[in-house]
């Protein structure tokens, strides 16, 4: 194929590729004006950061909605490193979650969104650490893949690159590797093998977006006479909306990490420093030309352009349809270029826009298993032209020919059978279907690399012709039902095995030698669904039965199987995952799982089951009752049933000296002082019952929006310190406290096999009534003995502690559990028997 069809085929790819709810609604009138504004703009931007909810909105808007350029924000990561407000999902759930989000701004603020390979392995004290994890060469490659693709005239990064040790490791990364990329899109030398694909690219300048807020810390003056400054909060006439209040909208969607923002109305001032390039002093795209003149051919264009937008007739756009048709023609007939294939494509889509035309493709089933047939239905709609419908193709295997007339303004429904090719791949999100190492996702196949989600899963491409021109479109495949509260109802359809296996626990911990019956959950994605079940365990573990029969009539049907798993006599680690063969001799092993939440379309993902079994040498005092105040969501309580613990959930009614008094420890789940607002009435009561004997364990909270500064009986001040390689030493401070001693006697040991970090928002001070437990720091720093405070306070145990348990604890970390089951047993009982 010619490499230059391939560009534009990724390109459009890219377009295309953006998460939808539903089909595409009809774009209003003045809607339609904004776009043909757009299309006498031929300049692009690319914003540059490394997590979601580092892109400042504002910009993207300005330059997408208010300036009228291509615009897209590139990611470096997917968030999996974060945490999660809104649900359980965490790592790589929490990573597809994040993704959405970022579509979902996107679609407000007008941009568009990339990321590379990089996995979000927690916070990062500084470059160099964070690319001993990364793969350099190949983000590095990434960025330059994503400038290739889409020739940004100026990259802005979020993040200044000469500010290592300053900030997060990823921050100050992302601008390095962005300096770096500049001058290697440009080179042919570097990561040639993208040039089957795409040509060279040298952008005119690379920017820091900066603000006073970067200089707070840091001892040095800002200056704006410096920057380039521009106003990011004008009005928009035809959206109705000033730029702010549209970034603030988007900046909203970043629902899991808490970034709901107020909507932004009026003036506000955004800051841009030359970082490398050709310099400029009063604009971003100074002696950058943005017209026509870009395009061979556009002195023809242009004018044509203009008047389109000039004659535009809010109350008539279908009257601007031979002018745009006139000017597709212009741009079909023009030398091939970059610009020319976009503002073709953004032609077409006006051509719809102002014809009235509106489509869905709908299949019967949510869920359909490759080789099957896809019910199809197509509903198709015009008021304000003659449209044709041709023929409809799916994926590059199935044409099913139309030649249907549209009345106008009446809804045409055809359907259709198609058998689906075997070789459809299941929708799993790309960039985990391999296993993925700590710092990278595997992805082989380039055209996907950067790519926000999968490519539909059976992208279907309608040809048309309005008023006689020739126009395709294509569309992805929905499952819509009707829901009585909510109305229409959409969902994106998945390729799925025949049979799905889940185990409901992603750890499964043994405390003692007994065995434990382990769940297995079938679900057929077909009729008539059968065949056998196994599972597969490490060394040293045994399972029974061998097999299990399964026999499901009807999609969507379940059947539970029980398995028996013996652990081995010593403390260790293994997985175990499902086999299922099917009476025609295929093998699957994938699990199955739905994130559903209102803000994002449904993700269906595929991963194989994989379960991690943990022997553990652990020991429980007899404290075995605990109240858990829930905070952001975590799942140490699962955790801590799991090992025998009998843990019950307190809302805020169930916080009562009466109620209290019942449990042998408090626990208090992460930021729970940061999120709810009624920490500051309960803590008197926590407190209370510490005095009359209780041990209360609160888990890290960050000193930001803290709902009450008598965190502790006595003072203790939080801070930013934490430790984020997990491999870090541990030294212990009290080796003879009853915290290291009773019920399980700690050592160095314990701290091995933790994932992601030690602990995070430490305390820095504390009054000298807290006898600290542990000293730890990152390479390179200072030691910090903040991460675990213990203070008796009246016949009890206060505990504050930074530890992150919320990560060790479901990844079944041994030595986690048993400092932590230590802590729950702190009692003056406890601390007899450790004498």
């Amino acid at each position: 194929m010619n490499k230059l069809l391939i560009f534009f085929g990724l390109l459009f790819g890219l377009l295309s590729a953006q998460a939808q709810h539903q089909p595409t609604p009809n774009q209003s009138a003045s809607e339609i004006k904004a776009a043909l504004k757009k299309l006498n703009v031929l300049g692009s931007v690319m914003y540059l950061a490394a997590h979601p909810d580092d892109e400042n909105q504002r910009i993207i808007t300005y330059f997408a909605r208010g300036k009228g350029m291509r615009t897209a924000y590139l990611s470096l990561t997917r968030g999996d490193g974060g945490q999660n407000l809104i649900g359980p999902e965490v790592r790589e759930e929490l990573g597809v979650i994040r993704t959405q989000e970022l579509l979902a701004a996107r679609r407000i603020d007008g941009g568009e969104q990339l990321f590379t390979r990089a996995n979000d392995f927690g916070y990062s004290k500084n470059p160099d650490e964070t690319l001993n994890i990364w793969d350099k060469e190949a983000v590095l490659a990434d960025v330059v893949w994503a400038i290739r693709k889409l020739r940004p005239d100026v990259i802005i990064t979020r993040f200044s690159p000469y500010r290592a040790g300053k900030t997060h490791g990823h921050h100050t990364t992302s601008a390095i590797l962005g300096m770096e990329a500049f001058d290697a899109a440009a080179d042919p030398n570097r990561f040639p093998e993208q040039l089957e694909y795409v040509d060279t690219w040298q952008p005119k300048r690379i920017l820091w977006n900066t603000s006073p807020w970067f200089y707070r810390y840091t001892g040095e003056t800002f200056d704006p006479s410096e920057h380039i400054i521009l106003d990011a909060g004008g009005y928009d006439p035809l959206l109705g909306k000033s730029l702010g209040e549209i970034a603030m909208e988007a900046r909203s969607q970043h629902r899991c990490q808490g970034f709901g923002a107020e909507l932004s109305r009026g003036t506000h001032e955004e800051y841009l420093r030359h970082l490398k390039g050709d310099s400029a002093s009063k604009d971003v795209f100074e002696d950058i030309d943005t017209s026509w003149n870009r395009v061979k051919g556009g002195d023809k264009i242009a004018p044509l352009a203009k008047k389109v937008y000039d004659d535009f007739d809010m109350e008539n756009p279908a009257a601007s349809i031979p002018e745009l048709t006139q000017l597709l023609h212009l741009l079909r007939a023009a030398e091939d270029s970059y610009y020319v294939r976009l503002k073709t494509k953004e032609v077409e889509q006006l051509i719809l826009s102002c014809a009235g035309y509106w489509q869905e493709a709908l299949s019967k089933e949510y869920n359909l298993v490759a080789g099957d047939s896809l019910q199809l239905a197509l509903n198709i709609i015009q008021r304000n032209a003659q449209v044709q419908v041709d023929s409809i193709q799916l994926g590059n295997w199935g044409s099913i020919a139309i030649d249907s007339v549209l009345e106008k303004n009446t809804l045409t429904k055809l359907s259709h059978s198609i058998l689906l090719p075997t070789s459809l791949d299941y929708s799993h999100p790309y960039w985990l279907k391999e296993k993925e190492t700590k710092g990278m996702f595997i992805v082989q196949e380039q055209a996907l690399r950067g790519l926000p989600e999968n490519p539909y899963a059976i992208p279907a491409t309608i040809h048309l012709k309005v008023n006689g021109t020739s126009i395709t479109t294509t569309i992805p495949i929905f499952y819509k039902w009707i829901n009585p509260a909510k109305g229409e109802q959409y969902r994106p359809i998945a390729i799925t095995p025949t049979l799905t296996a889940n185990i409901e626990e992603g750890v499964i911990t043994f405390a003692d030698d007994q065995p434990k019956e382990i769940k297995v959950t079938v679900k057929a994605q077909k009729d008539n669904a059968s065949g056998n079940l196994s599972l597969r365990v490490g060394k040293g573990w045994k399972v029974s039965p061998d097999v299990a029969s399964i026999v499901l009539d009807e999609k969507y049907e379940e059947a539970s199987f029980i398995f028996t798993v013996h652990p081995p006599k010593k403390q260790g680690v293994s997985n175990l995952s499902i086999a299922i063969t099917t009476a025609d001799g295929r093998a699957y092993e994938q699990g199955y799982k739905e994130i559903t939440y209102d803000h994002i379309p449904t993700q269906t993902l595929m991963s194989k089951t994989n379960t991690k079994l943990v022997k553990l040498n652990i020991q429980r005092g007899e404290q075995n009752r605990i109240g858990y105040i829930m905070g952001a969501g975590d799942l140490v309580p699962e955790a801590l049933r799991a090992v025998g613990y009998q843990v019950d959930i307190l809302g805020n009614d169930d916080i009562t000296p009466t109620i209290l008094q019942r449990y042998d420890a408090i626990m208090v789940g992460i930021r729970a002082y940061n999120v709810n607002s009624r920490m500051k009435y309960h803590q008197p009561k926590l407190l209370e019952y510490v005095k009359n004997g209780g041990n209360l364990i609160i888990q890290y909270n960050t000193s930001h929006r803290l709902k009450t500064k008598e965190l502790g009986p006595y003072p203790l001040t939080l801070s930013r310190d934490r430790v984020t390689v997990e491999e870090a030493k541990v030294k212990l401070l009290q080796p003879n406290h009853a915290a290291m001693q009773y019920p399980n006697k700690i050592t160095q040991k314990d701290f091995e096999g933790w994932v992601q970090e030690r602990g995070l928002y430490f305390p820095s001070q504390w009054d000298a009534h807290y006898t600290p437990l542990f000293s730890m720091h990152d390479p390179g720093e200072t030691p910090k003995e903040g991460s675990t405070l213990i203070a008796p306070y009246g016949k009890g145990y206060y505990v504050y502690t930074g530890i992150s348990w919320f990560r060790e604890l479901p990844a079944g970390v041994p030595g986690a559990f048993r400092i932590l089951s230590n802590l729950i047993a702190l009692k003056q009982e406890a601390t007899d028997k450790s004498k």
